[in-house]
């Protein structure tokens, strides 16, 4: 586990090294929680953004049902700083697999 271990498509730059440390440990534990880290799979979220944080998150779609990707996603959400940006979104994110 570490730097890498999910891949999300860039949306949003994160906010501060340290949000961006405790949002990679907060990924890594999000996919070794929900989903097997040795698949891949690409997941759209649609979300709204509001006061530095995601909610009202839903998948549009995922691309390995069943597989616990869409939990992932939803668990990676909750934790993803999003500065001032704010209204509805699109959040695609990719797990790359491949990890043991």
């Amino acid at each position: 586990m570490g730097s890498g271990f999910i891949n999300l498509v860039p949306v949003f730059a994160l906010v501060g090294a340290s949000s961006a440390a405790s949002f990679q440990d907060a990924m890594a534990s999000c996919l070794t929680k929900n989903a097997n880290t040795k698949d891949a799979a690409t997941v759209m979220l649609q979300c709204t953004a509001g006061g530095g944080k995601l909610t009202s998150c839903t998948v549009v779609s995922d691309s390995a049902p069943g597989k616990g990707f869409d939990k992932a996603a939803l668990c990676v959400a909750q934790a993803m700083p999003m500065g001032d940006k704010s209204g509805d979104v699109k959040v695609p994110m990719r797990f790359p697999g491949g990890q043991s």
